[in-house]
């Protein structure tokens, strides 16, 4: 039902029901009601009728926040996916022509890791498109679920510490943080060659830290600058969860020993 209609039901309901009542009253009870048994009796169905009224329209307007949120979470899924296409798409095709040119120029082992690198991909865009992030199980479950496959198919060492207390995101900021996860492990297997990495998530109504570092080569300064590697990408959607992030390498610009990522979001209006 639409609001208007809700709005409608709302000024006219009382009016009739009181206006009604009266013109009942007067018309044919007055030998039957007393004065006071009449307010009472009036008092009475308006509360009880006005109770059940905002009771059903409440209900209403709820199932129709929940459609909207709904919507708003499919909507935000069908963006990933179709993200996650473009990318797939982009990085075959780049991967393909390589292997062309190396399999004509009789570069075997060249050829070989190019393979390796389109298997990877192959795998990595399955496991991101296998669940829905608004079905199955909770959103902690699926996140330790995809991290295990990561590790899986990169085989690099996995830490992880990840507490999420109930009520913490709803369905559409799961999809955007499971985005900023996404695009910071797949730029762990693709860019840094690191032999370890870790993620620390620690969320609650009022305030989420999210923290993934690897101890690979690190991110160049001029390609963080050049928003290389997704990064103006994982940049809007901290902005959509109204968050703060950070992504930086250690060592120099030369000489990386790793990459950190810090995402915080402090919920003052909580």
């Amino acid at each position: 039902m639409s609001l208007r209609t809700l709005k409608l039901f709302a000024i006219l309901l009382p009016v009739l029901i009181i206006g009604g009542f009266e013109y009942i009253r007067h018309e044919f009870l007055l030998n039957y009601l007393t004065m006071e048994a009449g307010n009472f009796t009036i008092t009475v169905i308006t509360f009880l009728l006005s109770y059940l009224f905002a009771s059903w329209m409440f209900q209403s307007i709820e199932r129709n926040n929940e459609k909207l949120t709904a919507g708003e979470s499919r909507r935000a899924v069908y963006e990933e996916r179709e993200r996650l296409a473009r990318e797939l798409h982009d990085d075959l095709a780049q991967t393909l022509f390589f292997l062309n040119v190396k399999l004509k120029q009789g570069h075997l082992e060249e050829a070989k890791a190019a393979v390796s690198e389109i298997d990877n991909s192959l795998r990595q865009a399955i496991f991101n498109l296998r669940t829905p992030p608004e079905e199955g199980s909770g959103f902690t479950q699926r996140l330790h679920k995809w991290l295990q496959d990561w590790q899986l198919v990169t085989e690099i060492e996995l830490r992880t510490r990840i507490t999420i207390a109930e009520g913490s995101f709803n369905s559409t900021e799961e999809v955007q943080l499971f985005g900023i996860i996404q695009e910071a492990f797949t730029n762990i297997r693709k860019h840094s060659k690191a032999t370890r990495a870790s993620i620390i998530l620690d969320a609650s109504p009022e305030e989420w830290r999210l923290h993934i570092t690897d101890n690979g080569c690190g991110l160049q300064e001029r390609a963080v600058l050049n928003k290389k590697y997704g990064i103006e990408l994982m940049h809007k959607r901290a902005s959509e969860l109204a968050a703060t992030i950070e992504i930086r390498s250690s060592g120099t610009d030369e000489q990386a020993t790793g990459t950190e990522l810090h995402v915080h979001s402090l919920r003052r209006n909580s």
